[in-house]
């Protein structure tokens, strides 16, 4: 994926220092922190002052203790990290919010024809059963497209499912790297998570008790199982040959990824 920033830390402030902002990143980002510190402090990093440095946006923020979730996740850190989305998901959403990045009618245009171009079959293990996850994919996506009321539940959204972007300090989890942010629904958000290559391909967390941390409603299950179904769609076109994720993981992810869209829509 395209890398937007450059990250240093002196002392207990962090320098986030944008290399590109195609999407006002910067502005995404500095908008959520000053929101957040004012409705559930502590969730993510406290703003501390928005820059330009050589005619770069940079955002200086307070350092936030913790490692990334870049391991399987203990049943403690499960609850954690529902419950840092429970705090999330109840600050009130600002009436003139605009929407999360990669919302559902701008994130298919960003994937769809990574599904529909040529690649070199060959590259995979499994070239067959690679092919024939791509063609359910695509059929998927043309029988459910997104529709303009979509946000059912609207919530604050950080935009990106990474677990690497979740922060544990042994206690509770915190949230960072917010230039994705936006209004979004909240089934959207949860399949985000559930299906991000970083909490299903490698196998971080168990969705299951994630589910069953978060007590959804049955509409909203529901809801998070038609949009599961998109991000798996969107992961399958990731690791395609000469895709940004085929490079970035070990042999077989495409095929795993494959298995996973036959799973959901074959």
């Amino acid at each position: 994926m395209l890398h937007t920033h450059e990250i240093s830390v002196t002392d207990d402030v962090v320098r986030k220092t944008y290399v590109s902002w195609a999407q006002d990143e910067p502005g995404r980002e500095w908008q959520a922190l000053v929101h957040l510190d004012r409705h559930a402090p502590g969730l993510a990093p406290r703003p501390i002052a928005r820059l330009e440095v050589d005619d770069r946006p940079v955002i200086d923020m307070a350092l936030v203790a913790g490692l990334p979730l870049t391991e399987a996740l203990s049943r403690e850190q499960t609850s954690a990290l529902a419950g840092a989305f429970l705090r999330l998901f109840a600050v009130p959403v600002p009436a003139d919010l605009r929407l999360r990045a990669h919302d559902p009618t701008s994130f298919r245009e960003r994937f769809r024809w990574w599904l529909e171009a040529d690649h070199d079959w060959d590259a995979c293990q499994d070239p067959d059963g690679v092919r024939h996850a791509v063609d359910a994919a695509r059929r998927w996506l043309v029988r459910h497209p997104p529709t303009p009321d979509w946000i059912d539940d609207p919530v604050i959204a950080l935009g990106d499912g990474n677990l690497d972007n979740v922060l544990w300090d042994g206690r509770a989890c915190r949230l960072v790297d917010w230039e994705e942010y936006g209004v979004s629904d909240l089934s959207y958000e949860v399949a985000d998570v559930l299906e991000h290559a970083s909490s299903r391909l490698e196998r971080r967390l168990d969705s299951s008790a994630l589910l069953a941390e978060l007590a959804l409603t049955a509409d909203q299950r529901e809801r998070v199982e038609h949009h599961r179904r998109t991000f798996a769609c969107f992961w399958l076109a990731m690791l395609l040959p000469g895709r940004p994720g085929w490079h970035r993981n070990p042999p077989g992810s495409t095929e795993d990824q494959a298995s996973r869209v036959l799973e959901l829509v074959g």
